[in-house]
């Protein structure tokens, strides 16, 4: 299995393919590749600063010899006139790298940004906002990894280090009691040790869950606030909860005062805006 290290690497180099092709003929044609010059990040919109370090990434794999100079670290909060970072070299590397960078840390950014909503409208509460696995195809790494800059946590990273039982897997399986016990014999036949979640759709499912035991958390799915209350107490601390399905902004704190553990949001990723910034010359 890739490393992220070596999964960020392979996106890098991805993005420049894609972008720059065979060159870009228009800083080519117009930039002596001798001239030196810098650039600054100006932010432009509040919130959160992330992808500082996968942007250094970046300007270090197209040009070694590029200097970077951070002014602002990952997961400062930051306001429009600020300047994060002012990055020196050659002219032409400045310019095939700027469009790459600011893709990444004004996404990463955004993704930081909402996440930080999500967890100060949770302030007071246990309740922990998870991401889910809604992310744009070859960033997930990055995503998640602004999701926990903006102070969220992370649930699995993809369908290789949780088990996660959801309502097809438990239909075609016919039913929880085989969904579930197929899991443990598939578990201790391949020796992995992998936490189990399974999800259920009402009380009934519920019930046969918490009657049968085997797993690790429990994701109430489509819950009302009301009901999740009730499957909380039914559950009483048996296995960590978690809720899911059809829940706004607006709606978070009153799942969370029903007292689940976490609470799995996919617009941290899917629905995300960039936050705005430019790379200018200075």
């Amino acid at each position: 299995m890739l490393t992220v290290e070596e999964l960020n690497d392979r996106l890098i180099d991805l993005a420049f393919a894609e972008d720059i092709g065979d060159g870009d003929h228009t800083t080519l044609c117009c930039i002596p590749a001798e001239a030196q010059g810098k650039s600054h990040l100006l932010i432009k919109e509040e919130g959160i600063l992330a992808g500082v370090e996968i942007a250094k990434e970046v300007f270090h794999r197209f040009d070694p010899e590029m200097k970077v100079e951070v002014l602002m670290a990952d997961g400062t909060h930051v306001k429009p006139g600020d300047i994060a970072m002012i990055v020196s070299g050659k002219v032409q590397s400045l310019l095939q790298t700027e469009r790459l960078m600011l893709n990444i840390m004004q996404r990463m950014s955004g993704i930081a940004t909402m996440t930080n909503r999500y967890v100060e409208r949770l302030k007071g509460t246990h309740t922990r906002v998870l991401d889910t696995r809604k992310t744009t195809p070859g960033m997930r790494m990055l995503e998640k990894e602004a999701v926990k800059i903006g102070g969220g946590t992370n649930h699995r990273i993809g369908l290789f280090d949780m088990i996660l039982l959801k309502d097809n897997h438990v239909d075609f399986a016919g039913g929880i009691e085989n969904a579930i016990n197929r899991c443990h014999e598939y578990l201790k036949a391949k020796g992995k040790n992998l936490k189990i979640e399974i999800e259920v759709r009402n009380f009934d499912e519920l019930n046969r869950v918490l009657a049968m035991g085997g797993v690790d958390r429990i994701m109430l799915d489509n819950f009302s606030v009301e009901n999740t209350r009730k499957a909380v107490e039914l559950i009483n601390g048996r296995f960590e909860t978690e809720s899911s399905g059809g829940i706004t902004f607006d709606t978070l704190r009153d799942y969370a005062e029903a007292g689940v553990d976490y609470i799995s949001v996919g617009a941290l990723t899917h629905s995300v805006k960039g936050l705005d910034m430019s790379f200018k010359a200075c």
